[in-house]
């Protein structure tokens, strides 16, 4: 399953009209012969326990699972002993290969009981009884990666709802590419198509920048935006953007905004439930959006100085919980234009003052 890619230039001109009459419902709108298709493997029966000792998250730069981190969050969500229920949701199905990818990663990993995979392509499909049994019976669950407008367009089904109650019991969830995007508290939709770096930084209202609020928000892990495939196809730029505009526009709490970027090629964001992440496989990325940008409005290229940003490499963690002050190096967008750099830099010093941590978090 791929990540959602939409031409642009002359494509982007000859069907604007219709582009911009899509909503993103409508865009994951399935063919009259669709239906949501079941497949399990392993036990018929689920698992029954009466706690769980989660929750536990995996994020992903790529579709696939990665067998570190998934292995590492089953242990946490079973406390090491027992087996659980995994419930993978797709929006399409594969092109190739298997019909079960995740599940077949999934049911080689120690403690697992069964994995069930459903391939949903109707927005009423968030309103299958059977569906959501399956979630709420399972402690696991993982959406794969595809279009990741899909899976925003179950917000309000009871499928969001089911979801929540897995985390809610000490289960957890998580997902890969586009499935990466749908854990964040502020989604990129794509509902419109895949906007670029260059685009975003061109002008952050674009009409490709798209945003879903309200979906999922996790301990730990408020006022984030994820994007995934991060330095494989440049998208720091457009994280940059992103940030910003969820300062601008309100759609985080405090006055800012936090990005994170995780990398194709085995990246995998475990975050624990206490708020440290641990990074698996390959490179990811915290941005802050900590202040106002000095311009963000639409038709007009970003303006904003003195992004923070953190670049945290295979083993390294990151506390969500107490967020914090030090560590980062700055870069800066002027005129549309960012600096270069971007993908790494020189960390500052370490802070004495606590109390300066954005959201009164740890020192490094």
């Amino acid at each position: 399953m791929k990540s959602l890619s939409v031409g642009r230039g002359a494509l982007r001109t000859a069907l604007s009209a219709s582009i911009l009459a899509l909503t993103c419902a409508g865009l994951a709108a399935p063919p009259a012969e669709a239906r949501a298709d079941r497949v399990r493997l392993g036990s018929a029966s689920d698992a029954s326990r009466a706690s769980w000792s989660g929750p536990a998250f995996t994020m992903n730069g790529d579709g696939g699972v990665v067998a570190a981190s998934m292995g590492r969050a089953i242990d946490a969500v079973r406390g090491g002993s027992g087996s659980l229920d995994v419930v993978v949701l797709a929006g399409s199905a594969p092109s190739s290969g298997s019909a079960t990818p995740e599940c077949d990663t999934v049911m080689g990993l120690a403690g697992v009981n069964s994995c069930t995979t459903w391939t949903l392509t109707a927005t009423s499909d968030g309103d299958n009884a059977q569906v959501n049994q399956d979630i709420r019976n399972a402690e696991f669950v993982y959406f794969a990666g595809g279009d990741q407008c899909r899976y925003a367009a179950w917000k309000g089904t009871d499928l969001q709802a089911s979801v929540k109650s897995v985390v809610a019991k000490g289960g957890g969830a998580g997902g890969g590419s586009a499935g990466t995007h749908i854990n964040s508290s502020v989604v990129y939709d794509a509902c419109r198509g895949s906007i670029t770096s260059s685009e975003a930084l061109a002008n952050p209202y674009d009409s490709y920048a798209t945003f879903t609020t309200g979906m999922f928000s996790w301990p730990h892990y408020a006022d984030t935006i994820n994007d995934s495939h991060f330095v494989a196809r440049d998208r720091m730029g457009r994280l940059m953007s992103f940030t910003a505009r969820a300062v601008k526009d309100g759609l985080t709490a405090g006055g800012k905004a936090w990005g994170i970027g995780v990398d194709e090629g085995g990246g995998s964001l475990y975050l624990d439930a206490q708020g440290t992440a641990t990074l698996y496989g390959a490179d990811a990325y915290v941005v802050l959006a900590d202040h106002q940008p000095e311009r963000a409005v639409s038709g007009r290229s970003l303006t904003y100085k003195n992004f923070k940003i953190w670049h945290l490499k295979p083993g390294a963690t990151f506390d969500f919980a107490q967020r914090p002050s030090c560590g980062y190096y700055l870069r800066s967008v002027t005129n549309g234009r960012a600096d270069s750099g971007l993908y790494d830099g020189t960390p500052s010093a370490p802070s004495s003052d606590r109390s300066s941590a954005p959201g009164g978090g740890s020192s490094c």
